[in-house]
């Protein structure tokens, strides 16, 4: 296990590989555990890393720093520790919430964007993402497709006022000027099955930032990493070969993936 110290108290992360930095963040169900297979895979090429929030897996448990403003501040005394600078932002529900406050106020540390499950206001969140025991949430969510018996086991260790905190402050959230501080380019990626977050509108998507590109990942649900890891991880993979700033609307998914040929 891996950590720094931030405050007197201990963030947990994770890192594999070389190369350009890609930042991993989990959503209110899980930890950095779930992310592993998609670490694997950006090892060979990226540096992959991922840490647990405050609240969650082997980061402390301390109920001041549940605030969306401190998992924030968590995230960015971690990129400082470690020295990390142009790098891609991957997050999934509460991670992508972090992600694009980070974002927001880091365009510059931040090349692109890529959000997974996000909640475009907090009536698109399941209630049974508050109401159920995390380690309950996490086997509705992972249901039986997955032997992530690691995973659940992690879940467990959340502490439920960090979820609560989270969805609590989210509610005064204005989501559709939030989803457009964020100056970088953007990938958004949703499980058409996702149980906790309901699937966007047409509405909804026309808040979405000018260099942004929408996805459906049409055999997913909450989990779409796990669903569809060689989609998502092929997906990653030319994203972050894009050159930053560089409209990522040229991505798509088809039945044999491939980059459009402009």
């Amino acid at each position: 296990m891996s950590a720094i110290i931030q405050d007197n108290a201990i963030i947990h992360y994770e890192v594999l590989g070389h190369g350009e930095p890609v930042i991993f963040l989990h959503s209110w169900i899980g930890s950095w555990r779930y992310w592993i297979p998609s670490m694997q895979f950006a090892s060979t090429r990226f540096r992959a890393y991922a840490i647990d929030f405050w609240g969650y897996g082997a980061s402390n448990k301390i109920s001041s720093r549940y605030s969306l403003e401190q998992q924030v501040s968590l995230l960015n005394g971690f990129v400082q520790q470690m020295g990390v600078d142009n790098f891609t932002l991957v997050g999934h529900g509460l991670g992508g919430i972090i992600a694009i406050y980070y974002a927001a106020d880091h365009p510059k540390s931040v090349e692109r964007l890529m959000v997974v499950s996000f909640p475009m206001g907090t009536k698109s969140a399941n209630p049974r993402l508050q109401t159920l025991s995390p380690a309950d949430a996490a086997d509705w969510l992972l249901g039986g497709n997955q032997p992530n018996t690691e995973s659940r086991e992690d879940a467990k260790k959340t502490d439920p006022r960090a979820i609560t905190t989270a969805f609590d402050q989210y509610q005064e959230v204005n989501w559709h000027q939030l989803i457009n501080r964020a100056p970088v380019s953007s990938i958004w990626i949703h499980g058409e099955h996702d149980q906790a977050i309901s699937k966007p509108t047409s509405e909804q998507l026309n808040y979405l930032p000018e260099q942004a590109q929408f996805l459906k990942f049409s055999a997913s649900g909450h989990y779409p990493m796990l669903d569809e890891p060689s989609k998502f991880n092929r997906l990653l993979t030319d994203f972050m070969r894009l050159s930053p700033g560089e409209d990522p609307r040229q991505l798509e998914i088809k039945p044999i993936w491939k980059r459009r040929v402009r």
